[in-house]
């Protein structure tokens, strides 16, 4: 019996790198997942991998910045499974990194709406449909920018908005436990992921040499984490062998921050 037999997760940004990794894990797990992105032609194969492996899935276009399409998407995945149990909010965007006197408003303005929004909007209209379930488990995924690292040159905006999600979860773990909800952050360090394809990096005027020692993530000799280094610690973490964990973020970085 797999341990997430039963219970229905919603994944954002679930189309490509950690949140197709989670997607496909929870699914493996037994767990009915409801998929999001932006980009229909990879959210539609994320759920095809899904259902090729007897799992259950649902495709949903959508964008975590948009009010009513949030409100929508939770309204769906409840009239097609009934219930929902776990989110996990992963959907976001590195953004512009730039020095901060050239990081344009606009060029700001939108890495905060897609990181701190869209995370706000898919709890906003997730947590009550927790709470009917009888509560849940919500995962944030953050980075180990902003919580840990600070030497990413020209990632203001970026390392604001990780560090506001791990805030975010921190205030809500007494708010949302008294409902029986759990809420936990993961910080990864460099992962193979397709997110460096929404980077626009503007920054090496601002750049600070720094001498680390070759290889700069201890664990894995400098090679990056993989997905489903992630997906199995949210996997953890949305299960009931986590029971008793909440207001906490972990970081998959293999000492990456440790060190840097």
């Amino acid at each position: 019996m797999a341990f997430l037999d039963g219970k229905v997760a919603l994944v954002t940004g679930a189309g490509s790198g950690i949140g197709k990794a989670t997607a496909l894990k929870l699914a493996r797990e037994g767990a009915a997942v409801v998929v999001i992105s932006r980009t229909k032609e990879e959210i539609d194969a994320t759920a095809a991998e899904i259902e090729k492996a007897g799992g259950r899935a649902l495709a949903i276009e959508g964008d975590t910045t948009d009010d009513a399409g949030m409100k929508a998407v939770v309204d769906t995945a409840i009239q097609t499974f009934g219930k929902l149990d776990i989110v996990v909010a992963n959907a976001g965007i590195n953004g512009v990194w730039a020095p901060i006197e050239k990081l344009t408003p606009d060029e700001w303005d939108k890495t905060i709406t897609v990181n701190l929004k869209g995370t706000y909007l898919t709890l906003h209209h997730a947590v009550p449909a927790l709470e009917k379930a009888g509560g849940g488990a919500i995962v944030v995924v953050s980075s180990i920018n902003g919580t840990r690292t600070f030497t990413t040159a020209g990632a203001s905006a970026y390392s604001v908005t990780k560090a506001g999600q791990v805030a975010m979860v921190q205030q809500l773990a007494l708010e949302l436990g008294q409902r029986k909800i759990r809420i936990n952050a993961v910080c990864p360090g460099a992962i193979e992921s397709e997110i460096d394809d929404n980077t626009d990096r503007r920054a090496d005027e601002v750049e600070i040499p720094v001498e680390f020692p070759e290889g700069d993530i201890p664990l894995t000799d400098g090679k990056p984490g993989k997905a489903e280094d992630v997906a199995d610690v949210i996997a953890f973490l949305v299960s009931d062998a986590s029971r008793h964990v909440t207001g906490t973020p972990v970081w998959i970085d293999g000492g990456q921050s440790l060190l840097r």
